[in-house]
């Protein structure tokens, strides 16, 4: 896939917007808290009180009564929102089990808000970036009203939303353009939250996915697990035809060492042991993690991190965002990167580097 130079697009100056077991966060950092409006109840987040020492949070509530409360927190007990990019090296000097350099970059990184990220200065980032694709999560915009900043040059777009405005929402873009681009399962349930993307390449599959998450008190695992059932079927039938490479938020921290606090989470969304055994499940059936590959034993590696009490700076977070690939391709992988220099949401970029 031929590599091309991006042209920076203007954006305007970056505005910090913050992000039931309510617990000390720097104690749990709970998944249930997260994404209150991932729960297919309400089109709406629900608003969460906040103690005048900040010691409960709600993990991806983007409502304006939490975004009042959040601002007015001491300025130490909010994450950094300013990304510095001459800090990062985008380059990738290491070769594949095959000894080749990589040929193919793919970034995925779940924006929490296409036009919020937008105003954060992500479009720099993704220009800086210069990935031969990009899969982005939870747009939270109708395809129709994309704004146009984010439409950059060089790249074919792709956009799919949910039927429920503000909520969901994935975005692919490619400098090459796919044999064919589809939307969803084919599942009505699940194909109006505007949950996925597959784009077909001469040699592989890319699926940009957002899967669901099973909510406080876990009150949609059932939807969650019915997904992944689903979701494996759908991906087998894909690497019958050629390798697959599936990237997005997963909303699953598989291991113990993907999140901070296991022992306090086993009953919270992201770590319950149904949703761990299934993506167990999935591997066993022919896919890899590719981050784990590469560094089995690597604590700390998270991308998603609470919006308050400082979680980012404390490093006190889960890594939900995944890039998965057929198993028989995995010594094509040169490296898989965490970006966690990057802000502008409650998750952080990762980048995979491969030779196909």
């Amino acid at each position: 896939m031929p590599r091309k130079r991006l042209t920076k697009t203007k954006v305007q100056s970056p505005k910090a917007k913050p992000g039931k077991k309510a617990e000390k966060l720097d104690e749990n950092g709970t998944l249930n808290k997260k994404r209150a409006n991932d729960t297919n109840d309400e089109p709406a987040p629900k608003k969460v009180k906040v103690d005048s020492k900040a010691s409960k949070s709600t993990d991806k509530t983007t409502d304006a009564s939490t975004a009042k409360k959040a601002k007015n927190e001491p300025k130490q007990m909010q994450n950094k929102t300013d990304t510095n990019l001459d800090e990062i090296d985008f380059e990738c000097a290491k070769i594949n089990e095959e000894g080749k350099k990589y040929n193919l970059k793919i970034c995925t990184w779940n924006v929490s808000g296409i036009r919020a990220v937008i105003k954060k200065n992500g479009i720099d980032y993704i220009a800086k970036e210069d990935a031969d694709i990009f899969a982005l999560q939870e747009t939270k915009c109708d395809k129709d009203k994309m704004p146009d900043e984010i439409k950059l040059p060089g790249y074919n777009h792709y956009f799919v939303d949910s039927k429920k405005p503000g909520y969901c929402g994935v975005a692919l873009f490619s400098k090459e353009k796919p044999i064919s681009v589809k939307y969803g399962l084919n599942n009505s349930t699940f194909d109006i939250e505007g949950r996925m993307i597959t784009a077909e390449f001469p040699e592989f599959f890319v699926i940009n996915v957002y899967v669901p998450n099973a909510g406080q008190k876990l009150v949609t695992l059932p939807k969650r697990l019915e997904w992944n059932k689903v979701f494996k079927k759908h991906i087998q039938e894909l690497d019958q035809k050629k390798p697959v490479i599936i990237c997005g938020d997963m909303n699953v921290a598989h291991q113990e060492i993907d999140l901070k606090n296991p022992k306090t989470n086993t009953k919270n969304a992201g770590f319950t042991k149904e949703e761990r055994d299934d993506m167990t499940d999935f591997l066993a059936a022919g896919f890899t993690d590719t981050f784990r590959l590469l560094y089995p034993d690597t604590e700390g590696a998270y991308t998603f991190w609470s919006y308050f009490a400082n979680a980012r700076g404390k490093n006190i977070g889960w890594r939900l965002d995944y890039f998965l690939t057929s198993e028989r391709i995995k010594n094509k992988v040169c490296d898989n990167i965490i970006r966690k220099q990057v802000y502008g949401s409650d998750h952080c970029p990762v980048i995979l580097y491969l030779n196909l």
